[in-house]
């Protein structure tokens, strides 16, 4: 018999919501956040359990707690809500959606796989967003006193003389934020080697690292984001998980002509998709400006040139192409096991 389980976590305590199969509530339970008390709780629920949860802060750990005693674990993105709402309402929409098979936007987990990678590409990620912001915040310093930064003030030789062309007010707070910048500088080259080193262990970053613009961090960073590619059915879907997907807005799509109802031509693009996977999206691009800005020998390099200089195509939207044809290869290279070929790279047709 199937059980359907709606799990609303939280620091203290999680609400344990059994609903079987036709919809009736069987059994409601309030556990301490704690994996023992869990778990027993959960072989206590007789049948064949299916948990459902939202995505969360223990999310990660409960997965990797529950996933032995269950038959399936979904995790869904937080669910908006209008009206009351409380621990007990929450579990039991997460159990009848469960029950239901409507869940629409599920999460993917996988919490032992790849888990040093993983943690050490959180570490690098944290560190460089935080490294990034600190120099902002030195170089806003400066703006703010109409004294224009450049690199030298990142550089702990070079900064005194920057230092001197403040008021004599605000050095004290241009040494405090270059503190904080040295120690921040320390950290990302300390989790940039952590991450090489994990990266050495899974043998696929090397593969990866053979697809242009790739290299080894964001190899690295790639295989921990996504960590297998059977996620994916088409290119399409990987396109759209890395924010690379057209978004069509179309009405009355069909028009009459020579007597006939037929479709139109064309419809209207609006952007790009905006649930994407930010990182994976800034990686791909990435690759793209270096295939651009550094590689001019490459076959895609020459296709960029041949598509704003021949076809007339915006170079945001040439750019765009490069990097949509680069997570393609990313993927069809990583699914076959083989590494990057650029003979068959084919050329971007000029009517893009």
């Amino acid at each position: 018999m199937q059980r359907f389980i709606g799990l609303d976590a939280h620091g203290q305590s999680c609400t344990l919501c059994v609903m079987g199969p036709s919809g009736r509530r069987l059994a409601h339970y309030v556990v301490e956040t704690n994996g023992k008390a869990l778990v027993e709780q959960m072989r206590s629920i007789a049948g064949e359990r299916h948990v459902c949860m939202e995505e969360g802060t223990h999310c990660e750990w409960l997965h990797e707690v529950l996933q032995p005693h269950t038959k399936r674990i979904v995790v869904t993105q937080p669910l908006k809500r209008k009206g009351a709402k409380s621990d007990a309402i929450d579990g039991w929409q997460l159990a009848d959606l469960l029950r239901r098979d409507a869940v629409e936007h599920s999460v993917f987990k996988s919490p032992q796989s790849f888990t040093a990678l993983r943690q050490a590409a959180r570490g690098y990620v944290a560190m460089q967003s935080d490294m990034v912001r600190a120099k902002c915040r030195l170089h806003a310093l400066y703006r703010s006193r109409a004294v224009t930064p450049t690199a030298e003030i990142d550089d702990e030789a070079e900064r005194g003389a920057w230092v001197k062309k403040l008021p004599v007010s605000h050095q004290p707070l241009a040494e405090l934020l270059s503190e904080q910048l040295d120690g921040l500088i320390q950290a990302h080259q300390v989790a940039e080697a952590w991450l090489l080193e994990e990266a050495k262990r899974v043998p696929v970053t090397r593969r990866l690292a053979t697809v242009p613009g790739i290299g080894p961090i964001r190899a690295a960073l790639l295989v921990a984001i996504v960590v297998t590619p059977a996620r994916f059915r088409t290119t399409r879907q990987f396109w759209s998980y890395s924010g690379l997907a057209i978004v069509t807005r179309s009405s009355s799509d069909s028009v009459r002509e020579n007597g006939h109802w037929v479709r139109k031509p064309t419809a209207q693009t609006r952007g790009l998709n905006r649930n994407r996977q930010p990182l994976l999206k800034a990686l791909f691009k990435g690759a793209a400006t270096t295939v651009i800005h550094h590689l001019p020998k490459h076959p895609l390099h020459q296709d960029f040139q041949r598509m704003v200089s021949e076809a007339g195509v915006k170079p945001n939207l040439a750019k765009l192409t490069l990097a949509r044809r680069i997570a393609a290869a990313t993927l069809a290279i990583w699914k076959h096991q083989e590494d990057y070929d650029p003979s068959k790279q084919r050329r971007a047709p000029l009517s893009q």
